[in-house]
């Protein structure tokens, strides 16, 4: 499999409800909750790529374009932008849609890199 069909193979997109138990004050999607379900996201894509254990080293950066409302949709989507000898760099953006209504639009979107480890916690190539 070449390096652009494995990336394609691991693009990874979820969806997800925005509940009430999920928001702040201002009936939107906490920051930090975004953030972890974007991690989430970008360990799965991650993992999919390598098929090896993956770590979360940092995000480098969190753009929120978009507050996120209780009682939308949201969809994630993860995709590897960068392949190192160790590591890899996940983008990942998240959609709103509204529930009755067509139409989304980009609220958030951010980059995580991971590091592939071996059973002693010591770096390893991405892909053997």
């Amino acid at each position: 499999m070449t390096l652009e069909e494995r990336i394609e193979a691991s693009k990874t997109s979820i969806f997800k409800a925005v509940f009430p138990n999920t928001t702040n004050h201002y009936d939107t999607l906490f920051g930090g909750t975004a953030m972890h379900m974007m991690d989430e996201v970008a360990f799965i894509t991650a993992t999919r790529f390598s098929r090896q254990i993956m770590v979360t080293v940092s995000s480098d950066r969190i753009d929120f374009k978009k507050s996120i409302p209780a009682g939308t949709i949201v969809e994630l989507i993860g995709q590897v932008t960068k392949v190192g000898n160790t590591s890899l760099k996940v983008n990942v953006e998240i959609y709103i849609e509204q529930m009755y209504a067509e139409g989304r639009e980009l609220a958030v979107h951010g980059d995580f890199t991971f590091v592939a480890i071996d059973e002693n916690k010591k770096p390893v190539q991405v892909i053997k």
